[in-house]
């Protein structure tokens, strides 16, 4: 049951906006439903379909490293912030302790292994492959990421990318989960400049970027639930969980307010037909760039959790 106490942008969410993303309890086989289920919902949530200790053991492995640079407190599997830091002092190319990071063997072995890619390829109704770059995103209490559509970051490659985002542990509302705009991928007047534009000649960060943001947020998130009758739709999730959705369906998450201190984790990574065209230097490939060019250097995770 989701508690009204949490906010978004830091206002409270209204009763009145706020509701439980719908689990799906049907069979992954079949297609059909899990078509119906997109068509009518813009996502997936699918419940302990991944091994509850080896998620845990990349939350585990990714802390350990957060806690090896002094942002993160022991036990490091709590994920308890300690509001400072010592990685740039320790490791002055950010960039490359993020891609270290990113690319732990026990992290990897949940975001690009066979339990999740066989999931993915069940919602395809066909193989699945996963890009190389993937977003692991340790959130300290504070202000959440902002609604967006991940389209123009994807768009004019393969038309069917999925994303999957994995809690790397438990979250509590509290610590600010994934919370998606309900309908949102129905709303034809925010999606279909983004669909029109000929990203083949502008792929620019700056194009990207404000195609995925500026128009979803010209009103706070509540103001824009209230304008559209909609409500802002997120849940309580366990290690395990996974929420799939595609590239048009508008998605932030709340703010985190443990009283903890509580670092939130999760990381996203996108799926696609195995069959489609995979040369997008931007996500694949041992040193993809990115969108802004920079490759984990450019992520928010790049940055440390407190201060030096």
């Amino acid at each position: 049951m989701i508690q009204p106490e949490c906010t978004i942008q830091g206002r409270q969410l209204p009763v009145d906006r706020l509701a439980e993303l719908r689990q799906f309890d049907g069979q992954l086989a079949d297609h059909a439903a899990v078509s119906s289920e997109f068509a009518e919902q813009g996502y997936l949530l699918l419940r302990s379909v991944l091994d509850r200790a080896a998620v845990l053991a990349a939350r585990s492995e990714v802390f350990a490293k957060l806690r090896d640079v002094g942002e993160i407190q022991s036990p490091a599997s709590e994920g308890i912030s300690t509001g400072t830091s010592r990685r740039a002092e320790l490791y002055p190319d950010l960039g490359a302790f993020w891609s270290a990071v990113s690319e732990g063997q026990a992290l990897r072995a949940v975001t690009h292994g066979d339990q999740l890619r066989e999931v993915l390829s069940a919602v395809m109704d066909q193989p699945a492959r996963p890009h190389d770059l993937m977003y692991v995103r340790p959130m300290p209490p504070g202000p959440g990421t902002r609604l967006h559509y991940d389209l123009p970051f994807f768009a004019g490659f393969s038309p069917s990318i999925h994303t999957a985002w994995v809690p790397l542990g438990d979250v509590a509302i509290e610590e600010g989960p994934l919370a998606v705009m309900e309908r949102s991928h129905t709303f034809a007047d925010l999606l279909e400049p983004i669909s029109q534009h000929d990203y083949s000649s502008d792929r620019s960060n700056q194009t990207i970027q404000q195609a995925a943001y500026d128009a979803q947020s010209a009103l706070h998130p509540i103001d824009l639930a209230e304008q559209r009758e909609v409500r802002l739709l997120t849940a309580e999730f366990r290690a395990g969980d996974v929420l799939i959705f595609q590239m048009q369906l508008m998605h932030g998450s709340l703010d985190n307010r443990s009283p903890r201190e509580r670092v939130r984790l999760s990381c996203d990574v996108r799926y696609q037909p195995a069959g489609d065209a995979w040369d997008d230097p931007r996500y694949f490939g041992s040193q993809p760039t990115g969108s802004k060019g920079g490759g984990y250097a450019d992520m928010r995770g790049a940055q440390p959790l407190g201060s030096g």
